[in-house]
């Protein structure tokens, strides 16, 4: 990797200045590996294209590179997905040296094993042996040095500015409302509003705690249990919850503050709407390799498309394509008289973060 980088690129840090390291890239990513693909083929379809004498000669140059570059591309794309755990513990120029080596020593093997297919008789010598192995690690370098410019533009220092703008998002008017709801229970009810006070207290603190890219689930949904038995002092038999969480795993994680806004929504923009209130429904699954959150509550028809709705939407949609790129994706059911957020992210183990 070349030594300028160090001098072009500021150090990485968060929004409270502490410094983050810079991290390879999550090869067993489908969109990180998707990326490797389209580079590596479209650089050698730019190689071919220079090379050629002729459009005729280009589909001639095109399978002579695609012949090496294909069985090395895929190679090296398979031994880094098994080695990536093991690279992610290394420190981050060494994890880049070791990738170069690796694409290196994967190159130098097929071009031995392929033998005449690679390296004619006319061919021979160490330079022609070599060359081959220096142009795909020259290649491996430029898509280093891509990962870290796309990671430096989608970087964590925007991902906490964000999280804590949607951290600072949780609307003035609840804490209002639930400073009036404990007010008006705490003569009749003082134990209720002393519980209600320590609710209050421990969303607050949870909500604005400086958390790291994934939390376990376990706390998010404490988070949100403490959020609506708030929002139950103020609206009672209005609204209902209900829980489905048999099939969800006590070990994932997930990104933080991606349910209670959702819930948030649901009783803003579902519940309080009605006259008569409604059911929020939520359940959370694990499907294979994947976690479900799905959050649907009633709503007015004419409140299908509601603005706040889409802006919190948006928020959870931009943070998980920071963290999970294409494998996470959100799907919105807007109906007449109900509105459903289904979001699938990777299932990630708490011990695997």
């Amino acid at each position: 990797m070349p030594q300028g980088l160090l001098i072009i690129m500021p150090r990485l840090q968060s929004i409270n200045q502490n410094p983050i390291p810079d991290a390879l890239p999550n090869f067993r990513n489908l969109g990180v590996a998707i990326r490797i693909l389209l580079l590596v083929s479209g650089t050698g379809l730019l190689a071919a294209l220079l090379r050629a004498s002729s459009w005729q000669d280009v589909i001639f140059q095109l399978v002579n590179i695609y012949a090496l570059v294909q069985p090395v591309l895929l190679s090296s794309l398979l031994l880094l997905f098994a080695l990536n755990t093991l690279l992610a513990r290394l420190d981050y120029w060494w994890g880049c040296a070791a990738v170069l080596v690796l694409v290196m020593a994967v190159t130098m093997a097929i071009v031995q094993f392929g033998g005449v297919l690679y390296v004619s008789s006319f061919e021979q010598g160490n330079f022609i042996r070599w060359h081959y192995p220096i142009l795909s690690g020259t290649m491996a370098a430029v898509l280093l040095a891509y990962f870290r410019l796309r990671a430096l533009a989608l970087s964590p220092a925007v991902y906490q500015a964000r999280l804590q703008a949607l951290q600072a998002r949780i609307r003035p008017h609840f804490l209002f409302n639930c400073i009036n709801s404990v007010l008006g229970v705490v003569r009749s009810n003082p134990r209720r509003a002393e519980t209600a006070l320590e609710d209050m207290a421990d969303l607050f603190r949870m909500a604005m705690a400086d958390t790291g890219e994934l939390v376990p689930l376990r706390k998010e949904i404490e988070l949100s249990r403490q959020y609506l038995a708030l929002e139950q002092l103020r609206l009672g038999e209005r609204l209902t919850v209900n829980w489905d969480t048999v099939d969800m795993p006590d070990d994932a994680l997930i990104p933080p503050l991606v349910l209670q806004p959702l819930l948030e929504n649901a009783v803003y923009h579902g519940i309080e709407p009605l006259a008569y209130g409604g059911a929020i429904d939520i359940r959370l699954y694990r499907s294979g390799n994947e976690m479900h959150l799905e959050v649907r509550n009633p709503q007015r028809e004419q409140d299908a498309t509601h603005a706040g709705n889409k802006m919190a939407l948006l928020n959870i949609r931009e943070r998980l394509a920071l963290l999970f790129d294409v494998e996470a994706h959100q799907t919105v059911e807007s109906g007449k008289d109900h509105y459903r957020v289904h979001i699938v992210i990777p299932y990630v183990k708490e011990e695997a973060q």
